[in-house]
C-alpha cells in the first residue's frame, strides 16, 4: 500500500500468514499498534515518507516478535539523536534498520523468505527433477525397443535355422525313398537299371541281337 494517502492502517484486515508489509509514503502518524494484533507475522515493515516523529510511537512494534527488518527513512524520527542506538534498544528482535544492522553492515538486496524465491528455487529444483526422471524414462524406454528388436532378430534367425534343418531331412528323405525303391527290384532289373545309370548295356541284350 505505497502512497494510497492512508491516515492510519485501522481498518487493516486480519492477516495472520502476512510477512512482508509496505506502507510507505503514505500519512500514517501512530495507530500502529493494530499492526501487532492483525499482523502478528511480520518480519518486513516499511514505513518511509511518513509522519512519524517520535520513538515512542514506535513502541507497540515490540509486540511483533519476528519482525527483524524496519525502514523508516525520511521520517521526522530518523533526525533524532541517537535514533539508532535508541531504536535497536526499543526493538531487539530488528536485525536491520533502514538497510543497516546495528555494526553499520548493509543488508542482502533481497530476502528469500519474504519476496518467495525460496519457493521459486524449490520450484525449479522440482522441474529439473522431473526433467532427469523424463530423461530416465525415455532411456528405459528406449532400451525395451532395442531389447526387443534384438529379440525379434533372434526370433528370425532361429526359424531360419529350423528351415534349413527342415530341409536338408526333406532330402534325406527323398534319398532314403529312392533307395528303398531299389532294393524293392528284382535283381535283373535293378542290375539293368544301374548299368543305365551308367550308360552301358546289358550282356542279355547284346547276345539277342547277335542272334537275329
Amino acid at each position: 500500500m505505497i502512497n494510497v494517502n492512508l491516515l492510519s492502517v485501522s481498518n487493516l484486515p486480519k492477516l495472520n500468514k502476512l510477512r512482508k508489509l509496505e506502507l510507505s509514503d503514505n500519512r500514517i502518524s501512530g495507530g500502529l499498534e493494530v499492526l501487532a494484533e492483525r499482523t502478528p507475522n511480520l518480519t518486513h515493515l516499511n514505513l518511509s515518507g511518513n509522519k512519524i516523529k517520535d520513538i515512542n510511537t514506535l513502541e507497540p512494534l515490540k509486540k511483533l516478535p519476528n519482525l527483524h527488518s524496519l525502514d523508516l527513512f525520511n521520517c521526522e524520527v530518523t533526525m533524532l539523536i541517537n535514533y539508532r542506538e535508541s531504536m535497536f534498544a526499543l526493538l531487539p528482535q530488528l536485525t536491520y534498520l533502514d538497510g543497516f544492522d546495528a555494526d553499520d553492515q548493509e543488508a542482502p538486496d533481497s530476502d528469500p523468505e519474504a519476496d518467495g524465491d525460496g519457493l521459486d528455487d524449490e520450484y525449479d529444483e522440482n522441474g529439473e527433477e522431473g526433467e532427469e526422471e523424463d530423461d530416465d524414462e525415455e532411456d528405459e524406454l528406449d532400451e525395451e525397443v532395442i531389447d526387443d528388436e534384438e529379440e525379434d532378430e533372434d526370433d528370425l534367425e532361429g526359424e531360419e535355422e529350423e528351415d534349413g534343418v527342415d530341409d536338408e531331412e526333406e532330402e534325406d528323405e527323398e534319398d532314403e525313398d529312392d533307395d528303398e525303391g531299389e532294393e524293392d527290384l528284382p535283381q535283373g532289373e535293378k542290375r539293368k537299371r544301374d548299368l543305365e545309370d551308367e550308360g552301358e548295356e546289358d550282356p542279355e541284350d547284346e547276345e539277342d541281337e547277335e542272334d537275329d
